[in-house]
């Protein structure tokens, strides 16, 4: 059975419990509104085939990630059905945490993380904001909960990268894991925003996956990122890029080849929808 919790000390009591019996703790952060992506975190937790480990799946829509004008107040909160499904998922998730933004921030935030440069990249640079607040409510969250393991999505594969950026600085002894992107039957990235589509947008959406597929056919970086922009031709592209798997800028002399990420966000109606994809990138030929 799942615990439901909302205090830092309701939570501390099961973590600290566990720790004494020996049993990894294991943090699966998320806002909530679960869906298959989520349970498939889940599933990864249990594919790492620790020793008995004790699951926590956060629940908690951080104010900290939104600017003025964002869909913080809309943001759905479902914290009734998402234990259901949890409890109905055939791995268990042993405590829920879902705290309130007063028992998290009860003085207000007072500190904060501040990310690298590469933070004002890509999401970054439309959300100036969102990674300072990410990084914080996750340092928060591993401190809360002593966990020894985290895993993230790698549709969010910017705020991945930036975690383990902060989880290498800070020496935080956390091993991140991430979680294989999901698509839903049609090829759209799961994401707790597709519910916000019409079925316009929706048909509209799927030209996304479909562009990365075929852009991740090409292998020169360059032709990578043209496939998929012509293949998005029309839409409404915030960016489109290929990056290295942890973020760090290409050099001169130590350009980026071999393992990469073509990653995108694209404006379909009203909602801003984020996928990526693994492509490899080889020299062009001279």
């Amino acid at each position: 059975m799942t615990s439901i919790t909302h205090t830092i000390s309701e939570i501390q009591k099961l973590t600290h419990q566990a720790i004494a019996d020996g049993r990894p703790i294991v943090l699966i952060p998320t806002m909530g509104a679960l869906h298959e992506g989520h349970l498939s975190l889940v599933d990864t937790a249990y594919s790492l085939e620790l020793d008995n480990p004790f699951v926590v799946m956060s629940i908690f829509v951080n104010p900290l990630q939104f600017a003025a004008g964002e869909d913080l107040d809309s943001y759905p909160r479902t914290l009734d059905a998402d234990a259901a499904k949890l409890a109905a998922h055939n791995h268990q998730v042993h405590a829920i945490f879902a705290p309130s933004p007063a028992e998290m921030y009860p003085l207000g935030p007072r500190t904060t993380i501040t990310p690298g440069a590469a933070a004002l990249l890509f999401e970054g640079a439309t959300r100036p904001t969102h990674f300072a607040g990410v990084l914080t409510v996750v340092n928060k969250l591993f401190q809360i909960t002593q966990c020894q393991h985290a895993i993230f999505g790698e549709k969010d594969f910017q705020q991945l990268a930036l975690i383990r950026q902060m989880v290498a600085d800070f020496n935080l002894p956390v091993h991140v894991h991430g979680s294989p992107l999901m698509r839903d039957h049609d090829g759209v990235a799961l994401s707790s925003r597709n519910a916000y589509l019409s079925d316009t947008e929706r048909v509209e959406a799927r030209r996304i996956s479909v562009a990365l597929h075929q852009a991740a056919m090409f292998h020169v970086k360059h032709d990578i990122i043209a496939a998929a922009a012509n293949a998005m031709a029309g839409m409404d592209i915030d960016y489109i890029d290929v990056v290295a798997p942890d973020f760090s800028e290409p050099t001169a002399g130590n350009e980026l080849y071999g393992d990469a990420r073509l990653i995108t966000a694209v404006k379909v109606g009203n909602i801003r929808l984020l996928d990526n994809m693994a492509v490899n990138v080889e020299k062009p030929n001279a």
